[in-house]
């Protein structure tokens, strides 16, 4: 099954009218997947919103300020028309933030008429208005030209489910699967500026179809190139670097974030570049974290292995740094290459479309209502007041990242060290190496649980 990439909301504003509040609002109404004991910060630019069954995935502009400094400093007039042109141009619907109690500003006009030149859908919210008696603000804004204000306070989560509604009139529709897009293997290339992900694109490809450069951010724009790998079709996305705050003054790289999460939305498993003389960075776990999170596979790629000696060079070191620093994805593959010598490039394409392929794996119902109760029976859950989980049915979903439906008698029942033993289990069992594992808890049916009563 080829991914089908969530649509993106972009929050644009100027600084201060509470863009991260309100992407933290819609974001936290969905269950986390990190384990929580894994210690990743959770501080992040990136997130999924699910409302009334519907997925879509939302960025804080506020966050795409990368030259130092606090996320919500004061940017110049010329940063944030730069921000907001850059979600006009990637995101399929945005919200324009304003602060009812600070009223109108410059900028916030500036920013007005770059977006009702855009012609993507706008939804216009005035945050903040946490006490009544402010909706003469919504008349000074539809001065702006816009037809509809929405009172909100991302704080206290008011008005925040009149947002979520509009924003899914606003949103297009989930696109149809293409059906000869099946069985095609879609890989982003994703890491830090000058890492060497356009050398390592050149490598696998053999020609110079890529532009490379020693100057970081010297590739902007996703570029698609396609390849056959024997015989099976391969889309290569190779995307900008990502990070969060460094010292590059370029616009259009400080920006790029956003289409290196379109890009991923589009592939079936990342290859999380780095370089060896580094080492892994705190940027590194976040792009782990996203990709974990959208439910895609992935390979650690650890480039630039020529320019280091010693346990450096070794699979089995890395493996170990690796482990440490990403606990939260602890099944994902280690590929350590030079991109400039060409040494290690080519175990790259078989691992990440052995990770491919095995998202795509499908259990037999039967075996896998097999396999839990033989290890829920070696291992109860443990009991919470009394009660104890109890299994009545499991399935696999339908679904692009490999998901496992749990029908049981109480979904707030099940611990999350259970369930990171039930995870473990089920890989031990049938694999998934590289790739998320989601565990759904759904109420069991009541004409299910009355089959398993013995007879009287």
């Amino acid at each position: 099954m080829s991914p089908v990439p969530r649509p993106i909301v972009a929050i644009v504003g100027r600084p201060n009218v509470g863009k991260s509040t309100l992407f933290n609002r819609l974001v936290g109404w969905r269950k986390a997947i990190v384990d929580p004991t894994s210690g990743l910060t959770r501080d992040r630019l990136y997130g999924v919103c699910e409302w009334l069954g519907h997925e879509f995935t939302v960025v804080d502009t506020a966050g795409l300020e990368l030259d130092g400094g606090p996320p919500e400093r004061e940017f110049s007039q010329a940063d944030i028309e730069a921000q907001t042109r850059i979600a006009i141009e990637e995101a399929s619907a945005i919200v324009f933030l304003l602060d009812v109690r600070q009223g109108l500003t410059p900028i916030d006009r500036d920013i007005a008429q770059l977006l009702r030149r855009s012609g993507r859908p706008v939804t216009v919210a005035a945050n903040k208005a946490d006490v009544p008696g402010q909706d003469h603000f919504r008349h000074e804004i539809l001065e702006l030209g816009f037809k509809e204000v929405l009172l909100v306070s991302a704080e206290h989560g008011i008005g925040v489910d009149d947002l979520l509604d509009r924003l899914l009139e606003a949103l297009p529709e989930t696109p149809v699967e293409s059906p000869d897009e099946e069985g095609v293997a879609r890989l982003a290339i994703m890491g830090r500026p000058n890492v060497g992900k356009s050398s390592l694109l050149n490598q696998l490809l053999g020609d110079e179809r890529a532009l490379v450069s020693d100057v970081p951010g010297t590739t902007r724009d996703p570029v698609d190139t396609v390849l056959s790998f024997d015989g099976l079709p391969v889309v290569l996305v190779d995307t900008a670097g990502i990070r969060r705050r460094a010292a590059a003054r370029d616009r259009l790289e400080r920006f790029s974030l956003l289409r290196g999460i379109k890009a991923m939305e589009r592939a079936d498993a990342v290859l999380l570049v780095m370089e060896a003389p580094t080492g892994i960075l705190t940027q590194d776990q976040h792009v782990a974290s996203y990709a974990l999170e959208a439910g895609k596979g992935l390979v650690f790629v650890i480039n630039k292995v020529d320019l280091v000696e010693g346990p450096e060079r070794t699979a089995a070191a890395w493996r170990t740094r690796i482990d440490q620093a990403f606990k939260f994805v602890p099944h994902a593959p280690v590929v350590l290459v030079s991109a400039k010598t060409g040494a290690g490039v080519g175990k790259l394409l078989p691992a990440a479309l052995e990770v491919v392929g095995l998202r795509r794996t499908r259990i037999p119902t039967n075996e896998l209502n097999r396999v839990l109760r033989e290890v829920m029976t070696e291992r109860p859950p443990p009991s919470y007041k009394g009660k104890r989980m109890s299994l009545s049915f499991a399935t696999q979903a339908e679904s692009d990242a490999p998901t496992i439906v749990l029908f049981v008698n109480d979904v707030n029942l099940l611990h999350f060290s259970y369930r990171r033993y039930l995870e473990n289990r089920l890989r031990e069992r049938f694999g998934f190496q590289g790739n998320p594992l989601r565990l759904v808890l759904r109420p069991e049916k009541k004409e299910a649980r009355r089959t398993t009563r013995p007879k009287k």
